[in-house]
């Protein structure tokens, strides 16, 4: 489902949104992943999110599951940019 509103809501989804992860991304996201089992075989390579395409990937479903991990996601984000501001030397790292 996620992948469809992608495709039939272009304007919300700007090339700094999301990318095409390489094959080799793919790979690694497979050899980490849970459940990567729909993600093992197929032959197209799946987005990746931004910070930004995850926020606005979490609003563009309404299921009660969707709605469910919008709120985990926004949660998420503001507690990293918390944890971030009360952390230069963090931040300083990830910036490099």
């Amino acid at each position: 489902r996620l992948n469809e509103q992608v495709k039939r809501n272009p304007e919300r989804f700007p090339e700094d949104f999301l990318f095409l992860l390489t094959a080799e991304e793919k790979a690694q996201v497979v050899a980490n992943c849970d459940h990567p089992q729909r993600l093992k075989f197929p032959h197209a390579l799946p987005n990746a999110f931004t910070e930004h395409g995850a926020i606005m990937a979490a609003s563009v479903l309404n299921m009660p599951r969707a709605v469910e991990m919008n709120v985990f996601v926004m949660r998420t984000f503001v507690r990293l940019r918390q944890m971030l501001a009360s952390n230069t030397e963090l931040a300083r790292k990830l910036a490099a």
